[in-house]
């Protein structure tokens, strides 16, 4: 009975953490029977919060959160019949007036991303052994990180330095590397446990962020990148086949991954992803085909069609079948047709990654649950090869790419029409390495970052978005999204003039 009350004291006080907001993480009150330091002095706590913090941290990946910020992009839109369903949707992709501070769309990203933030924040601080502080200390840099650049400045959630205000990006990514650094310091090299990352990850994540590192921050480093880089690439290799990375009869956690959000088919752990990624003409003759969906999101035709019908697939490339549905007939033989909606689209090419065949014929697609990948080694080879090019060395870049991710491509063997030329320009090369991560991780949510960091993300998406390009709304100010009216109205110390220029 004993160890029972102690454990629902935990629960509720661990419920009061999730709940809090960053502008209540130092004023609240006591609310149990214990104080915070209580509860926190001993280790076993710290584990379970830790415990769960993996799993609120996953979950901003489930569902629609994982394709959100997808949306909008040149790789990525909403189906027509959401676009016509959801006007406050509709503006991730329009980039009209619905794009705005009362959002509820982006505001229920930001605000699912606080309370994992604040409550690793207090596991930083009242841990006692380094690798709990290590675990929550990545967990805080990943969200943090991912807020900076798609909000700009924000709050900087350390219970030694509270900082409830917008804070300069160059504090803000200070602040990262600081957390990615007790992370890489403290972390073993391997994890039985797979939802618990390695140093390697950190490593990855910290190259990755000298490289993202908007240029105001004057933290972008590309030669820091590399060094990182190189402690993580030798200790991964690439699978022969691209199709097996997502393949959910095989061990997704492979060679190639770095780490990855562990899901299964089954609920409350499925990732839900298929439900939205696949076509709802096939929903609606079969729930139970796994590939089926309602078309949230599809790729943009940039990101569907070959480079002889304006698009970016060449002839040979694996990655093409293993990433883009484009045959809808139904194991039996059906072939679907549209549905009430009258969208053509749903019969246009979808997203065919987050398929799991586990669930044909006996669970709906609602309950995929491949595992969705964070870092893995071939993002790492493609980012180390951006950061050559930037340095000087071209033609040192274009002989990394060719012998590694995209001879695996092709089958192993790059043939002379599709190896990229070592001569080319250190312009030519940064026009070709975005396209190639498109080929590489279209949907892996890595493409509105890529877009922010190397200033395209206006000029392509204007382009190759059908409704950004119907709506011709989006402008420059859109390389941040709006920071969140609830937040503006619950936070003393962000107001209305803080928000981001042009909402």
């Amino acid at each position: 009975m004993k160890s029972i009350n102690l454990l629902y004291k935990i629960i509720i006080f661990i419920g009061i953490v999730v709940f809090t907001s960053c502008t209540k993480f130092l004023d609240e009150k006591p609310k149990t029977a214990l104080t915070e330091e209580e509860v926190y002095s001993k280790e076993e706590n710290i584990k379970l919060l830790v415990s769960g913090l993996y799993t609120q941290w996953r979950n901003t990946k489930q569902d629609r959160g994982g394709f959100i910020f997808t949306l909008g992009t040149d790789e990525g839109k909403q189906g027509g019949q959401q676009v016509n369903e959801n006007n406050v949707q509709a503006g991730l992709d329009k980039y009209n007036g619905a794009l705005n501070p009362t959002n509820s769309s982006l505001a229920e990203q930001w605000n699912k991303r606080w309370p994992v933030i604040t409550a690793a924040a207090k596991a930083v601080h009242y841990a006692k052994t380094n690798e709990l502080k290590a675990q929550a200390a990545f967990i805080r840099a990943t969200l943090t990180f991912e807020l900076a650049m798609l909000w700009g400045p924000i709050p900087i959630i350390d219970a030694d330095n509270m900082r409830e205000s917008r804070q300069p990006l160059k504090d803000v990514f200070e602040f990262i590397i600081k957390d990615l650094e007790l992370a890489a310091q403290n972390l073993p090299e391997t994890q039985q446990d797979k939802k618990i990352p390695t140093k390697f990850a950190a490593l990855a994540l910290l190259g990755k962020v000298y490289l993202y590192a908007p240029v105001e921050s004057t933290v972008r480093d590309y030669n820091k990148a590399i060094q990182y880089f190189d402690m993580v690439i030798p200790k991964y290799a690439l699978l022969n086949n691209y199709a097996d990375l997502f393949d959910t009869r095989l061990n997704q956690n492979s060679s190639e991954s770095i780490y990855a959000f562990q899901f299964v088919n089954i609920y409350p752990d499925n990732n839900m992803a298929q439900h939205h990624a696949g076509s709802r003409a096939v929903a609606d003759v079969n729930s139970n085909t796994y590939f089926g969906g309602y078309d949230l999101m599809l790729p943009t035709a940039y990101c569907h069609k070959a480079v002889s019908d304006g698009g970016i697939w060449e002839p040979g490339d694996t990655r093409k079948a293993a990433s883009i549905r484009y045959d809808f007939t139904l194991p039996d033989g059906r072939k679907p047709t549209i549905t009430w909606t009258g969208q053509a689209d749903e019969l246009e090419p979808h997203i065919k990654k987050f398929e799991d065949i586990r669930t044909q014929g006996v669970q709906n697609f609602w309950n995929s649950g491949g595992l969705m990948y964070y870092l893995r080694l071939s993002d790492i080879i493609l980012c180390k090869a951006e950061c050559l090019n930037e340095i000087g060395q071209t033609a040192a870049a274009v002989n990394l790419v060719n012998t590694t991710v995209r001879a695996r491509a092709f089958g192993g063997t790059l043939p002379a029409a599709y190896t990229w030329s070592p001569a080319m320009s250190d312009t030519q090369f940064r026009t070709n390495i975005l396209d190639e991560r498109m080929r590489e991780l279209c949907f892996e949510g890595w493409r509105r970052m890529d877009l922010i960091r190397t200033g395209n993300l206006v000029p392509l998406v204007r382009e190759r978005n059908p409704w950004a390009k119907q709506s011709n709304t989006i402008s420059s100010f859109h390389t941040r999204y709006p920071i969140p009216e609830s937040e503006i109205k619950q936070n003393e110390l962000i107001n209305e003039e803080d928000q981001n220029p042009g909402y």
